[in-house]
């Protein structure tokens, strides 16, 4: 057993599956969407958000509704019980991570502290 498999899972919302879809229509056949956690960002930490069509063997995949998205093992240990939801709001549409693990955030909500 991998150790992606002890950690709570990261979901995806509807929403989130729907703008994915929405992105991966114009990437070649295979695409992904890839989340990970990096260092920086206003509060300590900040999610990176790409597509790739390489998975990894030690990646989480996340499918839903016809989407893929993958997680890397040391991001995963940041992001358990996750879920990546997307909102649109006046303020603007993003992709939002909602972390249990998070202690604080930033205002743009792409860093977070833990």
């Amino acid at each position: 057993m991998s150790s992606t498999e002890t950690l709570t899972p990261v979901t995806v919302s509807a929403n989130a599956a729907r703008r994915i879809k929405q992105i991966l229509s114009s990437e070649p056949e295979g695409a992904m969407l890839r989340v990970s956690v990096e260092g920086g960002g206003c509060s300590g930490f900040r999610y990176e958000f790409g597509v790739e069509k390489i998975r990894q063997d030690e990646d989480l995949v996340i499918e839903r509704d016809g989407v893929t998205v993958v997680v890397d093992e040391v991001s995963l240990q940041y992001m358990q019980g996750s879920e990546i939801d997307f909102v649109d709001e006046l303020i603007g549409a993003s992709f939002q991570i909602k972390n249990p693990n998070a202690t604080s955030g930033c205002g743009c909500g792409t860093s977070f502290a833990m």
